[in-house]
């Protein structure tokens, strides 16, 4: 067994012995106390597996926190991009069924013309941080 399972043992055995010695009312605190420790110690371990993958080059080494400051996030290319039109017309079936049945023609006008205004801002929106570049952040938002 690892020394990671080694002190998980430990600090269950730890609650235990408090409950046996607080008594069955103080179960809900101590078993309260027990998830939390082991929630940090699964964020800690889901932290560091993100920062071994991503590495240093990224940003997001150990030694340099989570995110250079000043560098906007990640982008992931053109994947992220297909994204927004494909959702919307997945979504836009049921909402146009919505849309003529109380609006009749008028509403599934305004339900698609709502949609191709989201999907042309964020193509918008896309160009011209890609002519800005992505060195620096544009926003608060952008941090």
């Amino acid at each position: 067994m690892d020394t990671r399972q080694d002190d998980l043992r430990r600090d269950l055995d730890a609650t235990l012995q408090a409950r046996k010695e607080l008594g069955p009312e103080y179960e809900s605190e101590l078993v309260d106390s027990f998830l939390s420790r082991l929630d940090a110690r699964l964020d800690a371990r889901v932290e560091r597996r993100v920062a071994e993958r991503l590495g240093p080059a990224d940003g997001y080494g150990p030694a340099e926190g989570y995110g250079r400051p000043g560098y906007g996030p990640r982008r992931f290319g053109r994947r992220s991009a297909t994204r927004l039109p494909i959702i919307s017309l997945v979504l836009g079936i049921p909402l146009s069924a919505i849309a003529a049945e109380n609006g009749g023609f008028w509403g599934l006008l305004v339900c698609w013309g709502g949609i191709v205004g989201v999907n042309v801002s964020s193509a918008l929106a896309e160009r011209i941080q890609e002519q800005r570049g992505a060195a620096a952040p544009k926003s608060d938002w952008d941090r």
